[in-house]
């Protein structure tokens, strides 16, 4: 089998040799970290491009909003203008987030850690290898003074960047002791420490969404709430069995902490009026089962509220449209299950819902400045993200933007309005960036540069017929 392989691998790649391919592999890394060291020692010089004195001038009022300067690394390293980084991440096709990144470990390497800066240049550690360790020393807490920046820089290029995130770690917290960076924590007496913490906390795992519709949900409580929810899990578990339920003892105390959120005002069948023991805590049917426990409680409040904002897609079929069995959740962008919202919506106690139906090629206008909610809608589903380049934010938590501004005579319309993030926004507004609408959901950017991109549902490609002109900026004095 393995002679097979190797003989396969010879015939492919203009008849290279099995060496010889992976010479040709070790040579395209090599390009590879070498084209990364580039775009780092790029990076920091579009930084030196934009100090914060090109965007000040000694007689400048700070308009609130306006671009200002930004430590992106640690102390010690150059501010830089805020908006500059826009450009370049949309040059590089990323976000302005990861573009803001880039800059700042290339700052971070160059002032704060030279001597690894040195070794990424000359191609000894790799551009990511040494990306890593900026991260950890500018994101450090308490933050690296530059002289225990240097420790850690010396530490690590001493072994050429070959250095776990563990033992990173150590060494990061061995510089915040040794410069003496660090407050006095009480709690790490070993004997009275624990008088200065509070270990409880009830996290949810949001970003840990199982296939199955489910999230992990983590809690450290006070021993007699503990003890007392045990207690409340184990009943609402053994009533959903008596009841019939044919779930595993898991399954059962997970639906009855679910009910405990809904501080148990879906239903209270404890006792009936016959005496007899009914309770409707399991995950369905509840219909049902008040109708046989003979019990209505319509003065009872709401145990949940489900608004509708998923979409799910609809093949067409000689009898009708059929819905697919999953769809997306605009929360998170996740994944939901038809059979999960019918579940959702069909318990007694839950007040559904429903957004109408909005058709997104018709056109809604308003004489105001501020949309409507319709508006609104229709925005926020037509375009689901930030329309900047590159930019994922969801538009529910983005502000909607008059592409041709409303004092300039643009109207409050769907075709005129674009979701944009907070930082998007206003970098339209304070600077040289600006866009225009070719199509419904369909915008053209045009950068302080000239480089233009076109952003639509499928999200974000450069157009630039041809390199624009170069525009002089002033340089780091």
């Amino acid at each position: 089998m393995i002679d097979t392989l190797e003989w396969d691998a010879a015939e492919v790649d203009d008849d290279l040799s099995v060496a010889g391919l992976l010479a040709s592999i070790r040579s395209a890394r090599d390009l590879e970290n070498a084209a990364a060291a580039r775009r780092l020692d790029l990076a920091a010089r579009w930084a030196d491009l934009h100090p914060p004195e090109s965007i000040h001038s000694a007689a400048s009022f700070t308009v609130p909003g306006c671009e200002h300067e930004e430590p992106i690394a640690g102390p010690g390293t150059p501010l830089v203008a805020e908006f500059c980084v826009a450009e370049l991440g949309a040059v590089l096709g990323i976000s302005t987030t990861a573009a803001k990144r880039l800059v700042g470990h290339a700052l971070e390497l160059r002032h704060r850690l030279p001597r690894l800066h040195a070794a990424v240049q000359s191609g000894v550690v790799p551009a990511w290898r040494a990306r890593s360790v900026a991260e950890t020393t500018i994101h450090s807490s308490p933050p690296l003074t530059v002289e225990a920046a240097a420790f850690v820089d010396a530490q690590v290029a001493a072994v050429a960047g070959r250095i776990g995130p563990a033992q990173l770690d150590r060494l990061v917290a061995e510089a915040i002791k040794r410069y003496d960076l660090a407050d006095a924590d009480p709690s790490a007496d070993p004997e009275d420490g624990w008088q200065h913490v509070d270990p409880r906390h009830a996290t949810l795992n949001s970003e840990d969404v199982h296939y199955a519709g489910t999230m992990r949900f983590e809690a450290e409580l006070d021993i007699a709430d503990a003890l007392d929810l045990d207690r409340a899990l184990a009943h609402g578990a053994a009533t959903m069995k008596a009841l019939g339920s044919d779930a595993s003892l898991d399954v059962r105390r997970s639906a009855a902490l679910g009910e405990l959120a809904r501080t148990q005002a879906a239903l209270d069948l404890a006792f009936s009026a016959g005496g007899r023991a009914a309770c409707a805590t399991d995950e369905g049917g509840r219909v049902a089962r008040e109708e046989r426990a003979g019990v209505s409680r319509p003065d009872l409040p709401h145990a949940r509220e489900v608004v509708l904002h998923a979409h799910f897609s609809a093949s067409p079929t000689p009898d009708g449209p059929i819905l697919d069995q999953n769809g997306r959740l605009e929360e998170g962008q996740r994944l939901v299950l038809l059979d999960q919202v019918k579940d959702w919506c069909t318990d007694t106690r839950t007040k559904v819902t429903i957004r109408p139906v909005i058709d997104l090629t018709t056109e809604l206008t308003t004489p105001a400045y501020e949309p409507t909610t319709r508006i609104r809608e229709a925005v926020i589903i037509r375009d689901r993200t930030c329309v900047f380049p590159w930019c994922t934010r969801s538009a529910r938590r983005c502000d909607l933007d008059h592409v041709t501004p409303y004092d300039a005579g643009g109207p409050t319309s769907t075709s005129n309005l674009a979701p944009l993030c907070r930082t998007h926004h206003r970098l339209k507004t304070h600077s040289a960036w600006h866009y225009e609408t070719t199509a419904p959901g369909t915008y053209e950017w045009t950068s302080p540069h000239g480089h233009r991109f076109r952003r639509d549902p499928t999200g974000t490609r450069a157009i630039d017929a041809e390199p624009p002109p170069d525009i002089p900026r002033p340089r780091r004095r």
